[in-house]
């Protein structure tokens, strides 16, 4: 089976680089749970109606008999995250693609995180997703093309890395960082989940 190239992730391209943000006022982040490894097809839908979405992916690489191999994998595998009004989440499920929809009530802190998972993203640095939620010291980068985006820190295997979460699903992304790039900030360790 062949591994297809990185497709688009994000409709429009330039969804997170309006200078103002995404207007909150005009529509909404709908979180949907996709049927199982339907990710993708959804968000080729979504891209051919022409619809706001952001689908995080990073890339995998492995090895076997000699061959090396990559894909582009979900960071949140079930999840693509959907921006628009309530139309929009009707066409959604249309597609039979969606198990549901998931209601995000903090709008802002949904919209922050994937911006921050966005930033790291475009940076072009190595991603690996994290399934749950652990405490650390919170930090800001403050050198490189990551400079400004908040997370945390995680230890493993003796390295340091940078964890961003999209506190929602309960899951992140992380990179390696040096400790000469990070700043520490002063905030609670105290999570906050929207159902």
């Amino acid at each position: 089976m062949p591994i297809l190239p990185l497709e688009p992730y994000t409709f429009p391209e330039n969804l997170f680089d309006l200078p103002e943000g995404i207007d909150l006022e005009n529509g909404r982040w709908w979180v949907l749970h996709t049927r199982p490894r339907a990710e993708k097809t959804l968000a080729r839908r979504l891209l051919g109606r022409r619809m706001p979405f952001f689908l995080p992916l990073y890339k995998r690489q492995w090895r076997s008999n000699a061959r090396s191999f990559n894909a582009y994998l979900p960071l949140f595998p079930g999840y693509v995250f959907l921006f628009g009004d309530g139309q929009a989440r009707i066409h959604a499920l249309e597609t039979n693609l969606v198990a549901r929809v998931l209601h995000a009530e903090d709008q802002l802190q949904l919209q922050g995180d994937l911006l921050q998972v966005h930033q790291l993203m475009a940076s072009g640095v190595s991603l690996a997703p994290e399934e749950c939620l652990q405490p650390g010291t919170f930090v800001e980068i403050v050198s490189g093309p990551l400079s400004g985006v908040e997370g945390k820190i995680l230890r493993r295997n003796n390295k340091s890395r940078f964890f961003v979460e999209v506190r929602f699903l309960q899951q992140g992304v992380s990179v390696d960082i040096e400790g000469w790039m990070i700043r520490p900030l002063k905030k609670s360790c105290e999570i906050s989940i929207g159902a």
